[in-house]
């Protein structure tokens, strides 16, 4: 396999300006995430900070219903509420050591931003975030708690308003301020090496799964599932499971509203190929080139393109990709907090709401994994806003 590349896609599609600074990233991490002291205090940092592991969950009551045993990665209830501070805390160290003061990131559902804001905070570095201004809007509980920990915020009111612009953004200033600040990229996308920096971080996620299902049953899962925007909680529980022939790898991505031809963000089942944000990959674009809208009522899906790893995933064979809509979502998000006392992300509930529409598939008392890439206190008002809008 081509250096930065997976299959055909990835590579460094960027401008000349920005390639010292990911060249000094490159040699960063082989220096520096190998080390003792790295590996010693990273793995201080998740287990006292984070709080991994996070638990494996058996949801008894869902499981009745379904038929077959359903299992959550509770990555809700690491620091911060999601999976990203794996990848945050991870960089925010790498940072330290790299000697530069500050961090800037970008942001779609606010996640990313806070823990980015968290791990700066703790470090004692400077923190930007650029954020879509309609993200900012729907995601305001997230942008006031990525102020509180000190950051700055910035609204981004170019292109479609969310987290393609933002990256965009994000990239503009980072190329006018690499001497002295890490671009701290929350998914497993970008220029290489970004996509196998963010996947060394988050794969904690497959490892401590797949450890502690065997603990619990001896054997392996039939399945693992999870949801894809970027594609960083889903690269992080299924790298561990790549080589695991026999477990059944499954990405969700968003179908928006779900009627034929609607808005929606699934690259990888309606995009064709071509280059954004430094990378080769599949995109939602017009036969022009020109970079469509996409659209999810989760904000952190909503993204026209997609990590290179997952395209090589789904077109080696070795993953499947499904699509689910926002009404589905909204349905698992309900029976999982009526459930089992759950309140899953709207990212998440993508990933449940699969298995729950796909439930005739998948055999009787087999054990599927779902990744609960985070907590949906930060949806409370999106789902206050869909439900009266369609009368329930």
């Amino acid at each position: 396999m081509k250096r930065g590349y997976f299959g055909d896609f990835g590579g460094q599609f960027v401008p000349e300006l920005l390639m010292p600074p990911l060249l000094e990233l490159e040699e960063a991490m082989g220096r520096i995430l190998k080390s003792a002291e790295f590996q010693q205090e990273y793995t201080s940092l998740l287990k006292n900070f984070v709080g991994r592991p996070t638990a494996l969950t058996h949801c008894q009551n869902l499981s009745r219903e379904l038929g077959f045993n359903l299992w959550l990665k509770r990555e809700d209830l690491a620091h911060t509420g999601a999976h990203k501070i794996n990848n945050t805390v991870g960089q925010a160290l790498l940072t330290k050591m790299m000697g530069k003061p500050k961090m800037l990131a970008e942001t779609g559902a606010g996640q990313h931003g806070v823990a980015t804001a968290t791990a700066a905070a703790l470090l004692d570095l400077e923190c930007d975030i650029y954020m879509g201004a309609i993200d900012v809007k729907r995601q305001s509980h997230n942008v006031r708690r990525m102020e509180l920990f000190g950051a700055k915020c910035i609204p981004v009111h170019s292109g479609t308003q969310t987290l393609k612009d933002a990256i965009n953004a994000a990239m503009r200033v980072w190329i006018a301020n690499q001497r002295t600040t890490h671009y701290c990229f929350g998914t497993a996308a970008g220029a290489h090496p970004f996509p196998l920096l963010v996947r060394e971080f988050q794969s904690v996620i497959g490892r401590e799964a797949k450890q502690q299902f065997k603990e619990r049953t001896g054997e392996m899962p039939y399945m693992v599932v999870a949801c894809v925007g970027g594609g960083s909680n889903a690269i992080g529980m299924f790298h561990e499971f790549v080589n695991e022939k026999s477990v059944k790898i499954v990405g969700v991505e968003a179908a928006g509203t779900g009627e034929p031809g609607c808005t929606n963000s699934a690259p990888i089942n309606l995009g064709t190929p071509g280059v954004l944000h430094g990378m080769n990959t599949l995109l939602l674009q017009s036969d022009d080139g020109q970079i469509l809208p996409s659209h999810s009522i989760a904000a952190g899906l909503d993204y026209p393109g997609v990590g290179p790893e997952h395209v090589h995933l789904h077109a080696t064979g070795r993953a499947e990709f499904g699509m689910v809509n926002d009404s589905q979502a909204i349905n698992a998000f309900q029976m999982l907090c009526q459930k089992e006392g759950i309140l899953p992300a709207l990212e998440s509930s993508h990933a449940v709401a699969w298995v729950i529409e796909n439930k005739d598939t998948i055999p009787k008392d087999a054990n599927v994994i779902v990744n609960l890439s985070g907590r949906g206190d930060k949806d409370m008002d999106i789902l206050d806003d869909y439900l009266a809008q369609h009368g329930k």
